[in-house]
């Protein structure tokens, strides 16, 4: 899966010029919390984010009245506030790729580039979408955690058991174990009463944390 498969197509954008309260309104029209800021030319020189919006506010403790913080935020634009620094990555990068760059960097989204065209943007929500159909949260079966010796044949004995039930593997995905000689899975199958799957776990020597 590429991050074009499960990026928000065609964002919404702002201009630098555009002020903060029409970036604050645009914000509350559209439901989103960020904007690709991109200038004359289609370039993209930015991202605003609704905490960006939040600091250019003046603080609570202000003794300016409501008409003068609105008067003073109208004349803030966007490319006083935006973060230039904008890390970014290509349509056809893998979405785990992408997904580590947003946490290892503490990122909330990241546009998404053809080139130097702007074509998309992936934000924490798509990754959550994603995560969901990964383990197929909205498909009815039977759902296993369990722990398997890291070794090749492994998930091919475990396929092979459930196909020979006539069970289908909604989902599976594996992860890092406890230790370098385990791989941590979990595995949702649908056809399948939950008594079967617990024996097949045992005859494949599956150490399992949890199955419901």
């Amino acid at each position: 899966m590429i991050v074009a498969d499960v990026m928000t197509k065609n964002p919404v954008c702002v201009n630098p010029d555009m002020s903060v309260n029409d970036v604050k309104a645009l914000m509350t029209k559209e439901g989103v919390s960020k904007f690709p800021v991109l200038d004359k030319n289609d370039n993209l020189v930015g991202i605003v984010t609704k905490k960006d919006l939040l600091k250019a506010a003046p603080s609570s403790a202000t003794t300016l009245d409501m008409y003068e913080i609105s008067y003073l935020l109208s004349k803030l634009t966007v490319k006083k506030i935006m973060e230039k620094d904008v890390t970014i990555v290509q349509e056809n990068e893998v979405v785990e790729e992408a997904a580590r760059i947003m946490a290892d960097g503490d990122i909330s989204c990241l546009p998404v580039m053809r080139g130097n065209l702007l074509v998309g943007i992936i934000t924490e929500k798509d990754l959550f979408r994603t995560f969901v159909d990964m383990f197929g949260a909205r498909h009815q079966g039977v759902r296993a955690v369990f722990s398997l010796d890291e070794k090749p044949g492994q998930i091919a004995r475990l396929a092979k058991a459930i196909a020979d039930l006539n069970g289908n593997i909604v989902s599976l995905v594996t992860a890092e174990g406890e230790d370098i000689k385990h791989r941590r899975c979990t595995i949702k199958v649908s056809d399948l009463k939950k008594e079967a799957l617990v024996k097949i776990l045992g005859e494949i020597a599956a150490v399992t944390e949890d199955i419901r």
